[in-house]
């Protein structure tokens, strides 16, 4: 008998005295894992599955298990099989540098296999269908498109998350329609005059203080690079629903043009508003805000260039004079790259999507919460 032969035979025997010995082991993988590392090596494909199969049955999220099921199918040409194995040893893997050095290739495989795969799936999609968008308008082929980039994971699935109150049942819209806030034109008519007062009141520098204002006791996250800083400040007009002192009346147009909008009300926290300034090659992180009962509005009075803001998927350019309306507890951010200052009105409004009675209901818990609490809290934008 040859050695090749002989070779064949010992293995043979090792895999039935191994698998006896499993028995021993009960709900242990790694054994099994051991020996389908050897039947890979003898090329043993059957005992390879089969091994397999033992080692996940013992412990479905065995991580090398996984990545060893998902290499065999990728092996075996079977690329769908292996894009949802590839995808189990994601959903089961720490983050890439939490996971020991030796298995993070695998892991970085795993991620360039589903990506490539998801990159195939998308395109083929997309061509099958490029004939069926005609006739329907941009909105509906904008939010069809956006589904097929979330499900093939060209881009991500943003929700309503605020960090506070959360009022079920309201669509979660990053821009809202400006068609939808008719009362915006007076707004934007006055953005020229509203400009001029905060030019003034710039000019006086007086009333204005950093956005961010955590305490030293305080955890700051995302926060630590514009805590207590002057680079994102603001002038409050309305603040924790009421005017402040000295700096609204200063600008009596622009509370004038406040008065037409559908502010929220919530005893000690809103209506807020205020000029938000953003000085030159500042950043301010992805956040949510508080609420989902109430909207944000931005009327842009100065932009440079190469300032930008973005909720959820979308990013747009701000344009003086042209409000928009968005929920900031959908994750968003803002830059100003330029060497210039960049100042938006900012402001909030109710959902237009709770009916009046809600709108009552809100008003009145906030009330009870305050009473509760004995403090009128704070709510800023």
């Amino acid at each position: 008998m040859g050695q090749f032969a002989l070779a064949r035979r010992d293995y043979a025997a090792a895999r039935q005295s191994f698998a006896a010995l499993t028995l021993i082991e009960g709900g242990n993988p790694q054994p099994w894992i051991h020996l389908a590392m050897a039947c890979r090596a003898q090329k043993d494909l059957t005992g390879e599955i089969d091994a397999l199969q033992h080692a996940l049955t013992a412990d479905p999220h065995d991580l090398m298990a996984l990545i060893l099921r998902a290499n065999l199918l990728e092996r075996q040409g079977l690329k769908h099989e292996a894009a949802q194995a590839y995808q189990a040893v994601i959903a089961v893997a720490p983050a890439l540098d939490k996971l020991v050095p030796d298995l993070r290739p695998a892991l970085q495989h795993a991620f360039g296999f589903r990506d490539r795969y998801q990159a195939q799936f998308g395109d083929f999609v997309d061509k099958s269908i490029a004939d069926q968008g005609a006739g329907m308008n941009g909105a509906e082929l904008d939010r069809f498109r956006l589904s097929l980039d979330i499900e093939f994971g060209r881009k991500k699935r943003y929700e309503s998350r605020p960090i506070g109150y959360f009022f079920p049942g309201l669509p979660t819209i990053e821009f809202f329609e400006r068609s939808d806030f008719p009362w915006l034109d007076q707004i934007e008519a006055a953005s020229d005059g509203i400009r001029d007062e905060f030019l003034a009141v710039l000019d006086r520098e007086q009333g204005f203080s950093p956005y961010i204002t955590y305490g030293s006791d305080q955890p700051v996250n995302q926060w630590a690079e514009l805590n207590n800083s002057p680079r994102w400040s603001a002038f409050h007009l309305l603040k924790d629903g009421r005017p402040v002192p000295g700096n609204s009346a200063n600008c009596p147009l622009t509370m004038r043009a406040l008065s037409g909008a559908p502010q929220p009300e919530q005893a000690g926290r809103t209506p807020v508003a205020m000029f938000s300034l953003l000085k030159p090659r500042t950043r301010i992180p992805p956040h949510v805000g508080i609420s989902n009962a109430r909207l944000v509005t931005h009327l842009p009075l100065i932009i440079p260039e190469s300032c930008g803001f973005r909720v959820g998927n979308q990013t747009r350019q701000w344009l003086p004079g042209k409000a928009w309306v968005f929920d900031d507890t959908i994750e968003h951010e803002a830059w100003n790259d330029s060497d210039k200052l960049r100042v938006v009105l900012i402001f909030d409004i109710w959902h237009p999507h709770l009916t009046p009675a809600e709108r009552r209901l809100v008003s009145a818990m906030t009330i009870a919460r305050n009473e509760f609490l004995g403090t009128a809290g704070e709510f800023d934008l």
